[in-house]
């Protein structure tokens, strides 16, 4: 088996292992309000998981994706729903702001990981500064959109193999997606091609503030209000649901379908100890002995691989 399969087979086979454990525990859970009740807050988690794929894509690692989306989320919750055209504005600025970070980041060689802590506490105190308490609402046209009843699936489960094929499209198969996964790979070579290694770098950081501005106004969708800290979790999910659908941190290797099987997998993971009545912080302990148990499994065939 190569180490490309293997990278898709494990993060699937996590899912339905999880899948299992769930529909044997809770027959009910298998019918469209079931589903629906899983992953019900999958959309938010897999387009954060995407936007940190677009970073990771380029050798980069974004630690702020979560207090960006939250920023994005209360900005949606006031500005959108009160006056769309400002809303709109400032996340556009925001998107700009982020693909600027990205160009520095670049120009001025500085860490990653550094800039992007750094910007966490920017995003945060925008966020307490737009709602310095619980609040707002969501648009009633995003709110309709997140709670639509589709035929035969849940968008919950529709939206994000949609936005699995779209990305595996835009990162395996188009052109600009092979310059920013080659970044990644050798950023020196697209430099001698003649490629500006800073404008592909500002690109992804823009795509991904895309993503995180559609999942803040996604999750703002599901809650129906915003707050500064709703998504502070995110960063260490996106991460991890990455890595776990078969990404790695260097090299430009990344799947956008085991992101997104990824991301879905630690949505589960949350949802099946909801089930067995366990507290939230035993949720995060599960999700990340999930991700051990998976790279340690990924380890053990790699080796093996090389081996042979």
């Amino acid at each position: 088996m190569s180490r490309d399969h293997l990278r898709i087979l494990l993060p699937v086979l996590s899912l339905a292992i999880l899948l299992a454990a769930v529909f044997y525990m809770q027959p009910r859970a298998m019918s469209y309000f079931g589903l629906n009740l899983l992953f019900n807050l999958a959309v938010p988690v897999v387009l954060a998981t995407i936007a940190q794929m677009m970073i990771l894509m380029v050798n980069d690692i974004d630690l702020s994706i979560g207090t960006f989306v939250s920023f994005c989320a209360c900005i949606t919750a006031t500005f959108v729903q009160t006056d769309p055209v400002v809303g709109y504005a400032i996340l556009f600025g925001a998107i700009l702001v982020y693909a600027a970070m990205g160009a520095i980041i670049y120009a001025r060689g500085l860490p990653a990981i550094v800039v992007t802590l750094g910007m966490s506490f920017f995003w945060s105190g925008m966020a307490v500064l737009v709602l310095p308490s619980p609040g707002g609402s969501a648009p009633d046209w995003l709110r309709a959109l997140m709670t639509a009843k589709t035929p035969f699936l849940p968008v919950a489960i529709i939206a994000p193999i949609v936005i699995a094929a779209i990305m595996h499209y835009f990162v395996k198969r188009s052109a600009l997606g092979v310059l920013l996964r080659g970044v990644g790979g050798n950023e020196q070579a697209i430099e001698r091609s003649g490629w500006s290694v800073m404008g592909l770098k500002a690109f992804a950081y823009g795509v991904a503030a895309l993503f995180c501005v559609l999942s803040g106004m996604a999750l703002v969708g599901l809650a129906t209000s915003a707050d500064a800290n709703i998504a502070l979790r995110y960063t260490l999910l996106s991460i991890a649901g990455v890595i776990l659908g078969g990404g790695e941190f260097t090299g430009g290797r990344v799947s956008p379908v085991g992101a997104v099987i990824g991301a879905l997998t630690l949505t589960l993971a949350a949802s099946f100890l909801s089930f067995l009545h366990l507290s939230p912080d035993w949720q995060i302990g599960a999700q990340g002995a999930i991700l051990i148990i998976v790279l340690a499994v990924r380890l053990v065939f790699t080796r093996r691989e090389a081996l042979i």
